[in-house]
């Protein structure tokens, strides 16, 4: 019996979304991610930053959908994309919080006692999502 891991890391990650256009726009514009896919008879989208892909799924009925509740909802809890620098993690901010739809939850800010930090913003179709940038592991070290 192996003591290793059975797994690899994620492949992607699956969210049903309230507005696919919305949700993809964001990604794809405010992000600058690529779609790399779509499945219009579903609807859903495959979008990537190159790292990981995220499927949006369009819900089926977005006006009796039930919205996203971090507390009570059994599943999803947060979408955290690490940010490689703090050039970028401040671009990042700066693009989200300027972007129709966005609700920043908290700006830019020390995680617990630091040096990483994050922010928290709920993305125009609802999804919570957190950015952060730990210097420690800043791209090219």
């Amino acid at each position: 019996m192996t003591t290793q891991p059975l797994t690899a890391g994620i492949d992607h990650v699956g969210l049903t979304v309230r507005d696919l256009g919305l949700t993809r726009d964001f990604f794809v514009e405010c992000l600058q991610w690529t779609q790399v896919g779509e499945r219009p008879a579903y609807p859903a989208a495959f979008v990537s930053d190159g790292h990981v892909m995220v499927t949006l799924w369009q819900a089926s009925d977005p006006a009796t959908c039930v919205a996203f509740d971090r507390k009570t909802n059994v599943g999803l809890h947060h979408l955290a994309l690490r940010v490689a620098s703090e050039a970028a993690f401040n671009e990042v901010f700066a693009r989200v919080s300027n972007w129709p739809g966005v609700k920043v939850e908290f700006a830019p800010e020390n995680l617990g006692s630091g040096p990483k930090r994050h922010t928290m913003v709920y993305e125009p179709g609802g999804i919570r999502i957190e950015f952060d940038f730990d210097p420690r592991t800043q791209a090219g070290d």
